[in-house]
This record gives C-alpha cells, structure tokens and sequence, in this order.
C-alpha cells in the first residue's frame, strides 16, 4: 500500500500566521482525550459532560463521537479491521488538527484494537499535542444490561454481524492514563477526566478568567 507521501508527493505543510504558542498565550491550549471501551461502555455520555464542563469553564472543547463521525467524515466506512483502522486514523488526524487549535478534543470511539489506539497516539506525539487515553471499563454484561440502542440484543440474535464484544474482540488498554469504572457516576467520571486534561494540559490566563 503507498504511503500518503507516496500518494501526495508535491504537497507541502502551509504553515499560518497564527502559531499553538501563540494561541497558548490567549488560554487557548489543545489536547487530545481518546476515550476507549465497548458498545454502550458510557463513552460519549462522560465525554459530553467532560465537553460541557470544559465550555462552562472558557476552555474550547469539542466532542468527536464515533456515531457523528460515520453520518460524515466516515461515512464511507464499514467495521472490518481495515475499515475500522482507517477510521481510527482520519479521527486522529482530526483530533490533532482541533487540539493545534487550541480545543481539547474529545474522542469517543470504541477503537477495539491497540495498535490503532498506538497510531491514534503516534499522530499526537508527532504533532507535540497532549496526548491521554481513558479505558471506560464497564463489564460486557453491564453494556449488554444497558443497551441503549438494542445493538447488543440484535448482534445476539445475529442481526449485526462483527459486534465488538460479541463476534469481535476488544483489547483493553495496558497502561492507560485513566480508568474509569462504572462505580463512578458521570459526573465523577467527568471531574476525574478534568483533572486529567489539566495535568497533562494545564492552562493559565484568559481561560481561567472566562475571557
């Protein structure tokens, strides 16, 4: 498979008048929050409290659920490994381009396999953004009791074929920068994922002020 260099050999980053320092200067300081677990786990329900939260504040934040993602971006894309992977890819990219904005960008994807999440962390690294990966480790059977949208019921009946959790696996994170339980509620969820984005991406200045 060609490289994107490959693909696109003329191209050249267009770099702008208005650099992340200076952004940094105005409060404005950017992170990416990769939220990770199965279907119906509570991911986008803490990284939309974590989002509203961080709005409230002055602190620009924006919420890339995997769901908004495939009505769009993703479209395109089906769930086999290779589709999955390449949706993994174009919502880090994404994510990264949000946080050189000056957002803390909040990913919800289940994003099943580690070496995508890996690569999701490599395109931050890359970039010198923040980078923190949240395990939302709610037990296969509290997801299934959940069930918001009837996916796990009808992957059970064999209405869904390649279900992760059911017909296709998940790999936990191995040394994730958070782990939230369903013990926590999500508002404790959410407080506990602040007070990760400001370790990892602390502000000062405007922000803070409401400005």
């Amino acid at each position: 498979m060609a490289t994107a260099a490959e693909r696109s050999p003329n191209v050249v980053w267009q770099r702008t008048h208005v650099d992340r320092a200076a952004r940094a200067a105005r409060g404005w300081c950017g992170a990416v929050v990769w939220l990770t677990g199965l279907p119906s786990s509570g991911k986008s329900t803490i990284a939309a409290r974590v989002e509203e939260l961080l709005v409230a504040k002055g602190r620009p934040a924006y919420l890339l659920d995997g769901d908004n993602l495939r009505h769009g971006l993703c479209g395109d894309l089906g769930f086999s490994a290779a589709d999955r992977s390449e949706n993994i890819r174009r919502a880090a990219h994404v994510a990264a381009l949000l946080a050189d904005a000056g957002l803390v960008a909040l990913v919800a994807l289940v994003s099943p396999f580690r070496a995508d999440r890996e690569r999701a962390r490599a395109i931050a690294a890359k970039a010198a953004i923040p980078f923190a990966e949240v395990y939302v480790a709610t037990p296969p059977e509290e997801c299934e009791r959940r069930d918001p949208k009837g996916l796990w019921r009808r992957a059970r009946n064999g209405e869904i074929q390649g279900f992760t959790g059911v017909d296709d696996p998940y790999e936990p994170p191995t040394e994730p920068d958070l782990v939230l339980t369903p013990e926590f509620a999500a508002f404790e969820a959410a407080q506990r994922v602040l007070e990760l984005i400001e370790r990892i991406s602390p502000t000062a200045g405007p922000a803070h002020a409401g400005s």
